[in-house]
């Protein structure tokens, strides 16, 4: 089983925004694509690159200077540099419905403008060369737009995550929504691959469970604690392949936003990643943040423009939660020929209720 079911809320909850998950295969592969979809029409976007090492396609587009002013999709791939190739059959697929940026007089002069970021995962399965390609990205895309509104998202190994690592565990895709006082949503969603780790060493505990109401769930028993350490241990002596990840995140709104106001909640979500992830940012991550604003519904006309913080706020947070819920939802531990990757629950089991939100 390479996927969970996921909790009740997620980027779909965002009206009119889809996900749509595939996975390159073969035995030895251990990749894949996430599309992300906007309604029809698009939605206002932007991005934020904090990492050192990132990879992506098109986000010069989303400066606020620059003249694109909606996109129809973004691509979150595994792959490396390689699997920014997926991006291609998502703009395959978007100019067949004539969606993208009207170029000629013919309604099917358009060009899709699909930014795209990568994970690094390449060699995970055991196969270098399985990687997303066109043909990967058309199958996300495909999915996103056959999954239905609100449609719940898969979550764990799956897309982009399934080959993610986190910190030595298994990794993945995580989501999470909230409804404001309002009326607007916020979602989020993200591809946890990180060199730092998502656990507190000394307890076990999830760092982003430090920031839910209530505080963390009780720490493991020292017995069990002291195995996972030994286990893990263990799995990162045995790693063959660089300390070469990445995390991505996509925060969506059905707030009316401005693209600098879109850079903005792009830029503040990354203090999600911070407060879970640790160390974040560094020169072997990609770490890679997309908004989307679809702008069905006004921002409070008080207190002016302060009014987006709510939205900053909220998307920062859900970054966090998602990633804790991408770790939780890893599937039980991968051992072969591109590593040995045990999952946080394999090591500390803890109750699922311990993280319910």
């Amino acid at each position: 089983m390479t996927a969970t079911a996921p909790p009740p809320d997620g980027l779909t909850d965002v009206p009119g925004i889809r996900v749509g998950h595939a996975r390159v295969a073969g035995p030895r592969a251990l990749s894949g694509t996430t599309v992300v979809l906007a309604p029809q029409g698009g939605a206002v976007a932007a991005v934020d690159v904090r990492g050192g090492g990132p990879g992506t396609r098109e986000t010069d587009a989303l400066d606020p200077r620059n003249v694109v002013q909606r996109i129809d999709a973004l691509v979150l791939t595994g792959g490396s540099a390689y699997g920014l190739e997926a991006a291609a059959g998502v703009m395959a697929w978007l100019e067949e419905r004539h969606r993208g940026v009207r170029v000629g007089p013919d309604p099917a002069h358009v060009v899709p403008v699909v930014p795209a970021a990568c994970v690094f995962d390449l060699g995970r399965g055991g196969d270098f060369a399985a990687r997303p390609d066109a043909a990967t990205g058309r199958a996300a895309v495909a999915a996103a737009a056959a999954s239905g509104d609100h449609a719940r998202v898969a979550t764990g190994a799956v897309g982009a995550g399934t080959g993610a690592v986190v910190g030595g565990l298994r990794g993945g895709v995580g989501t999470a929504s909230v409804r404001l006082e309002s009326g607007i949503t916020v979602g989020a969603l993200v591809v946890v691959n990180a060199v730092g780790s998502a656990q507190d060493p000394a307890t076990g505990v999830l760092y982003g469970s430090l920031f839910e109401d209530g505080g963390p769930p009780a720490a493991p028993p020292a017995a069990v604690r002291e195995a996972a350490a030994v286990r893990l241990a263990e799995a990162r002596a045995a790693s063959v392949r660089p300390p070469l990840n990445t995390t991505l995140a996509v925060v969506a709104t059905d707030a009316v936003l401005t693209r600098a106001q879109a850079q903005k909640v792009a830029g503040t979500a990354h203090d999600g990643i911070a407060r879970a992830i640790r160390p974040v940012h560094l020169m072997n991550d990609g770490d890679t943040v997309f908004a989307l604003a679809t702008g069905a519904r006004e921002l409070p006309a008080a207190p002016g423009p302060l009014a987006l913080n709510e939205v900053l706020a909220a998307g920062a947070d859900l970054v966090t939660r998602a990633i804790v819920r991408a770790v939780l939802a890893a599937p039980g531990g991968l051992r072969g020929p591109g590593g040995d990757f045990p999952s946080y629950r394999e090591l500390y089991d803890p109750p699922r209720a311990s993280y319910s939100w």
